[in-house]
């Protein structure tokens, strides 16, 4: 009997640290209660996703490098503003459509966006949708390539994310065939309004900067 009932501590002794050891054991013990061991011993979850990469925040010499571009080089009447106030950069103006019916503000920036999707914006801009234009230096038959995806705005602040993948590719206004964006070679962000709609307008843009989808 006193080996038997040692043979019977034994087993329970290896069971209980098989428990311990093993990869796919709960934070609970055998008894229902939480084994602060496993819980110690918890795998740590970590993410590879870069950080989002800060474009512009308007608050150093940035609002400066921002030009703006109206429709005359096409005949048209459009008129557009820019300048920083409090740290972000407002972009003003009117839309005539008749003629070429757009303005746009550009800065340069060249960066490598390789390990990232997209660019995201915290914008205000009363119910106008935006284009947001990212410029990698492609030419279509010697003519500059605009790569352009909408923002849209409210009243309200918001952020809102416009993907590589996402960007439409057109030339003086018409569709062309190329390859996608070249995430390595960016060199300009732009923002246009070309929405359609006569009158004025005003965009209000907190922050700049590149983001990385979650797996």
């Amino acid at each position: 009997m006193p080996r038997l009932l040692a043979l019977s501590l034994g087993t329970v002794a290896l069971v209980g640290t098989a428990w311990l050891l093993s990869p796919f054991a709960s934070a609970q013990a055998p008894g229902g209660s939480p084994s602060p061991s496993a819980e110690a011993a918890s795998p740590v979850h970590s993410t590879s996703l870069p950080a989002p990469r800060m474009l512009f925040d308007f608050e150093g010499a940035d609002a400066a490098d921002w030009s703006v571009e109206n429709d005359g080089v096409m005949g048209g009447r459009s008129k557009g503003y820019v300048e920083r106030t409090e740290s972000r950069l407002v972009f003003t103006g009117k839309v005539v459509t008749e003629g070429g019916g757009f303005t746009s503000v550009r800065a340069p920036r060249r960066v490598d966006l390789s390990d990232y999707d997209g660019i995201e914006l915290r914008v205000r801009g009363g119910g106008r949708t935006f284009q947001l234009d990212v410029d990698d230096g492609t030419r279509s038959r010697g003519r500059e390539v605009n790569r352009r995806g909408p923002v849209p705005t409210s009243d309200a602040w918001s952020t809102v994310r416009v993907p590589f993948a996402s960007l439409t590719a057109s030339a003086y206004g018409e569709p062309v065939r190329v390859d996608p964006v070249d995430r390595s070679a960016i060199q300009s962000v732009g923002i246009y309004i070309i929405d359609g709609q006569d009158g004025p307008f005003r965009l209000e843009v907190d922050w700049i900067r590149a983001y990385r989808e979650a797996e």
